[in-house]
């Protein structure tokens, strides 16, 4: 297969996705994305952009396996963005003045913080823990991950802030089940929807546990330096081939072989989603109309992770 061929290849139908932001919603389209939130008046704030870097159009970015790193980065630029913006329109009508500078260092810190929990900490305990086997060492580092996204997951829904931003997700969710379905795309379409979808953010953790087991196993046991340094380096790895695997679990999501293995991927959900109300579906349908708009003309677009 030729270059051209490959890359036409690569290009295939596409599912608009998004996240959950302050009060609101982000939607991603394949010429821009929109992000909507809740003013604290009633009302609803929207920014909207196209998307120009040539990490979102050239079709080389939506190559296999390179597609899933681009993802990972696409999920942190564009939802820093959205989150900062958000935080700032609550911030506005309360008259309180938050720094970009302010909130991106949070950011940043609650990404290192998570790097060394769900990371460094389990790596740590499953060293000390099991000094004898490797493959024991990296079942044990592994299911020490899976507790620890799972009951972390689970204790910060009681958070009420957290709860909210939870039944956002369930609302973006809902609005794509809807105009995946062919349901109308009104607060009384999107409400029956299911708030659990294959290609969601959270599934994509739950693959990434499983398949960092595999991929870390073929390092082996090195000295510890060399192990937390692995575990770093093989980040895009574990994240690409995690995606290539949600992609392909939601395409043939009705076999049911596959729909058994989606299983923990949708269950998850249960954890980061909760049943919005009608404002928050509005909010939804308000960000995915204006982003839908914008592409009305495009026939084909990437697949991504919502």
């Amino acid at each position: 297969m030729n270059l051209v061929a490959f890359l036409a290849a690569a290009s295939q139908p596409f599912f608009y996705g998004g996240q959950a932001v302050i009060e609101g919603v982000l939607m991603r389209g394949p010429q821009g994305w929109a992000v909507a939130a809740r003013r604290p008046d009633g009302g609803i704030a929207m920014r909207q952009e196209e998307l120009h870097s040539r990490m979102y159009r050239s079709a080389f970015f939506r190559l296999p396996l390179v597609r899933g790193v681009v993802g990972l980065a696409e999920m942190l630029h564009l939802g820093t963005s959205a989150m900062i913006w958000s935080a700032s329109v609550k911030a506005r009508a309360e008259n309180v003045e938050i720094g970009r500078g302010a909130i991106a260092a949070t950011l940043a810190f609650s990404m290192v913080f998570s790097f060394a929990i769900f990371f460094g900490l389990p790596l740590l305990l499953g060293n000390a823990l099991q000094r004898h086997s490797t493959l024991g060492f990296t079942l044990v580092e592994g299911g020490i991950r899976a507790v620890f996204v799972l009951g972390y997951m689970y204790l910060i829904s009681f958070i009420p802030d957290v709860r909210r931003l939870f039944q956002y997700h369930g609302a973006e969710h809902k609005t794509i089940n809807a105009f995946e379905s062919g349901a109308p795309l009104t607060v009384e379409g999107v409400a029956p929807q299911s708030r659990l979808h294959p290609r969601c953010g959270t599934g994509f953790l739950i693959v990434v546990v499983f398949v960092s087991i595999v991929v870390f196993s073929i390092v082996g046991r090195p000295p510890l330096p060399l192990l937390i340094l692995s575990r770093i380096v093989l980040i895009p790895v574990v994240a690409s081939i995690s995606y290539e695997l949600i992609r392909l679990g939601a395409r043939h999501i009705g076999n049911p072989v596959v729909a058994r293995l989606m299983i923990p991927v949708l269950g998850a959900q249960y954890l980061t989603t909760r049943e919005p109300d009608a404002s928050m579906m509005e909010v939804a349908l308000t960000a995915f109309k204006a982003v839908r708009q914008a592409d009305v003309s495009v026939g084909q677009v990437e697949e991504i992770i919502v």
